[in-house]
């Protein structure tokens, strides 16, 4: 909507269908319907919205799951979900939560909670989530996980001690009577069915969703194995060997794979809550003159506040007085303290240096930068890479055939060899050996550690799609201003004339220039008070916009500006002090006074001093970097020899350099680096679009990754950090792939038993969620 008259012409549309009381808001750009009876359906409602030229934006909604117990449960789940109409929704194993963008009018959140109990599972919507109660939630859980297992420990350590003895002893004993078979039973009977029962309850929530799980396989093996061993002991068969060892020993080593499973992924959010542990929990403010300390959830957008020396900044905010330093490499990453004067901002759980300021709040809570990476790291830790695709398709289908393979084990080895005990046992070895837990841990255990890092280094993935891109990211383009430069004018080159003193020549176009407050002139004061000079009073200042500005400092009659402007006032200026300054792309600022000329300065954007070694870097990673500038050419190849770019492009406009992107998208992949509004269009068309942090907001939301650190070295570590994370993936769908490749027929042909089956089971989902830790490892700097 444009307008308000686009308001009431809606409200006039949906007024007409039948049954349907509507309510547009022009200013919120939301409707209110109400329905009676007889009403329109919500896909006629929606119809009627786009005939009249209207969209319905799609909202969002995050949803914390439980009951997941493997991949087939987050496939399930996810399956259910994008069946409903208008909605697109991906689940995240490791995280236990989903992502759901839903169209208002086909779909709501009660709906979509509803398909999910449906489904078999509970949904929980996070809204204003109190991290707390989630951190004191999760500490529950594995608490309780490890007292379940300490009680499954405690009743199967008599079976290790059972297994020990019959291993040492000779092949034809019945060294099971080490154990009494009534024990056995009373054993393994809580085991199987109170510490067990989750795995019951799981597998019949999943059933009853038209789906299977990892529950199901665990409840079927260990149930065969039980009822098995419960009727030899009931008829008195004690020519048959009872596998009550086998469940109780399943079931606790799964319960150990749990427990360390759930320890393993606590580790993959570390780096978002070493980021939270940092905001304090109180802010010194100002109140009625006097300083109060109060919780920083009471600080609102304007109150004052105090930064001591070593404080860490509780909210976003502008320094009022004082000057100090803060260091930032939570943010960016640089350890090197920043300078904070009155005008600069400060950032919610940075660290103030040695000076005292006060700041006037500007962000608090989730308006913080601090809150804003929080909040794109978990979306892009809820994304999916195209790499995890494959292991989707797998899991959805893995637990019916993994059965299909123990019932073919089962009665193959029964019919081909008459004995129904090894039937028996490989048959639960197959089901207990598979383990869909390790394909689903795979990717999103990578990618939480893998973004986790990434904004620990100043580099904040919008999407787990980006992250998976930037791995092979063939031709960077970068722009000039802002992104290779520092982004403001400086003085380069100072050519006096003949018999002129330098520092006269600074000193008297400074005090003319400190009356501007044009970007050239600010670069003219600035050299000159970093020469420590004094600055004389200018008297009678006549600025020309655009030109110059002529005025009297210490009775001479002085004029700075363009050499254009100097001719216009009579004074001509020598080309042998111009030409070598425009031949070097730098903008020339003429000096004279009482008719001589007394010098030229060279101004220009300076190369970022980091920028040459980024080139550098990118292009031992096998990147080709190229330059799109809207600068002139002069100055544009200046900047590209000093920053060692071989490939540049000069005076392209916005839409220029989008065509520039499309075209050498046609060489490979192709990633661009802005930070102006003018790079959005660019960053849209690229495969892959990086944003300075300190840029536009424009260029910020069409970029797919944010570089908080206003340094082009960032965009080589997003690519180190991309592959390194990309590695970990591919590496752990290697060992969940070859993991069961190799079990499961080993267990078919009888090469394992039930209970070393279990113990593979249970480690492989460690050892897939412990290999994704090791990207803790990972350092911004290195390749």
């Amino acid at each position: 909507m444009s307008c308000a008259a686009c308001a009431v012409r809606l409200e006039k549309v949906l007024n007409r269908l039948p049954g349907v009381q509507a309510e547009v808001n022009f200013a919120t750009g939301k409707a209110r319907l109400g329905a009676g009876p007889g009403a329109s359906p919500a896909a006629d409602i929606l119809a009627a919205i786009r005939k009249a030229g209207f969209d319905v934006a799609p909202e969002a909604l995050e949803l914390s799951l439980g009951g997941m117990s493997c991949a087939a449960c987050a496939a399930r789940i996810e399956k259910v979900l994008n069946r409903l109409p208008g909605v697109e929704a991906s689940v995240n194993l490791a995280a236990e939560t989903a992502r759901v963008r839903y169209t208002p009018g086909l779909a709501d959140p009660a709906a979509i909670v509803a398909a999910v109990a449906r489904a078999g599972f509970s949904a929980t919507p996070v809204a204003g989530r109190d991290r707390e109660a989630d951190k004191a939630r999760k500490a529950a859980a594995l608490e309780a996980e490890a007292r379940w297992f300490l009680i499954a420990a405690l009743l199967t350590l008599p079976f290790l001690a059972q297994m020990v003895w019959m291993f040492a002893g000779d092949a034809g004993a019945h060294h099971d009577e080490l154990l009494p078979r009534w024990l056995q039973c009373l054993l393994a009977t809580p085991v199987q069915f109170w510490i067990g029962r989750r795995f019951y309850t799981g597998a019949w929530s999943s059933l009853r969703g038209g789906g299977a799980n990892m529950d199901v396989l665990v409840a079927l093996g260990t149930s065969v194995a039980y009822f098995f061993s419960l009727a030899v002991v009931l008829l008195g068969r004690h020519d048959l060997h009872v596998y009550f060892e086998a469940s109780a020993s399943i079931i606790t080593l799964v319960l150990l794979g749990k427990l360390l499973e759930a320890r393993a992924k606590a580790g993959t959010s570390a780096a978002i809550e070493a980021l939270l542990r940092l905001q304090p929990a109180t802010a010194r403010i100002e109140r009625d003159g006097q300083w109060l300390e109060v919780p920083v959830e009471q600080v609102v957008a304007g109150m004052v506040f105090m930064l001591r020396p070593g404080d860490a900044v509780p909210v976003d905010g502008e320094v009022l007085e004082g000057e100090s330093s803060a260091d930032e490499a939570m943010l960016t990453g640089e350890s090197v303290p920043v300078a904070k004067h009155p005008g600069e901002k400060v950032f919610a759980a940075t660290v103030n240096g040695d000076g005292v300021l006060r700041c006037r709040a500007t962000g608090v809570g989730a308006e913080t930068l601090l809150a804003g990476i929080v909040r794109l790291v978990e979306q892009a830790q809820g994304g999916k890479p195209a790499v995890q695709r494959l292991a989707d398709r797998i899991a959805a289908v893995f637990v019916p055939v993994v059965v299909g393979i123990a019932v073919l084990t089962f009665g193959a080895w029964w019919w081909f060899g008459g004995e129904l005990a090894p039937a028996l046992v490989n048959g639960v070895a197959v089901l207990v050996i598979a383990c869909p837990c390790a394909l689903g841990l795979a990717t999103p255990t990578a990618v939480m550690v893998g973004t986790g890092q990434g904004a620990r280094a100043g580099i904040l993935v919008r999407n787990a799609e980006a992250l998976e891109l930037a791995e092979k990211i063939a031709v960077l383009v970068v722009d000039k201003t802002g992104t290779l430069t520092e982004g403001r004018p400086a003085v380069l080159e100072v050519r006096a004339a003949a018999g002129v003193e330098r520092d006269t020549l600074l000193r008297l176009a400074a005090s003319l220039e400190q009356t501007s407050h044009h970007p050239l002139a600010r670069a003219v004061v600035d050299i000159a008070s970093a020469g420590g000079q004094t600055l004389p009073a200018a008297e009678a200042v006549r600025a020309v916009a655009g030109r110059g500005v002529s005025g009297s400092v210490e009775g001479s009659a002085v004029l700075v500006g363009s050499p254009e402007f100097l001719v216009e006032e009579g004074v001509t200026v020598p080309p042998g002090l111009l030409e070598p300054l425009l031949a070097s792309g730098l903008t020339p600022v003429a000096v004279a006074a009482d008719g001589a000329v007394l010098g030229v300065l060279g101004i220009a954007d300076p190369l970022r001093p980091t920028s040459k070694a980024a080139v550098a870097r990118l292009k031992a990673l096998g990147v080709r970097v190229v330059m799109l500038t809207g600068d002139h050419p002069a100055a544009a190849a200046r900047i590209a020899a000093e920053a060692g770019i071989d490939e540049f492009r000069a005076r392209v406009m916005p839409e220029g350099k989008a065509a520039a992107v499309e075209a050498l998208r046609r060489e490979g992949r192709v990633a661009m680096v802005g930070d102006g509004i003018n790079d959005a269009p660019a960053l849209a068309a690229a495969d892959v679009s990086f944003a300075i942090g300190a840029g536009s907001d424009v260029a910020i939301e069409a970029a797919d990754l944010t570089l908080v650190r206003n340094d082009l070295a960032s965009v080589a570590d997003a690519i180190s950090l991309s592959r390194a994370t990309l590695g970990k993936i591919r590496q752990n769908l290697f060992f969940a792939f070859i993991y069961n490749i190799l079990g499961i027929p080993a267990a078919a042909l009888g090469l394992l038993n039930p209970v070393i089956a279990g113990a593979a089971m249970a480690m492989s989902s460690v050892s897939v969620v412990s290999n994704s830790l090791l990207l803790r490892r990972w350092r911004a700097g290195r390749d």
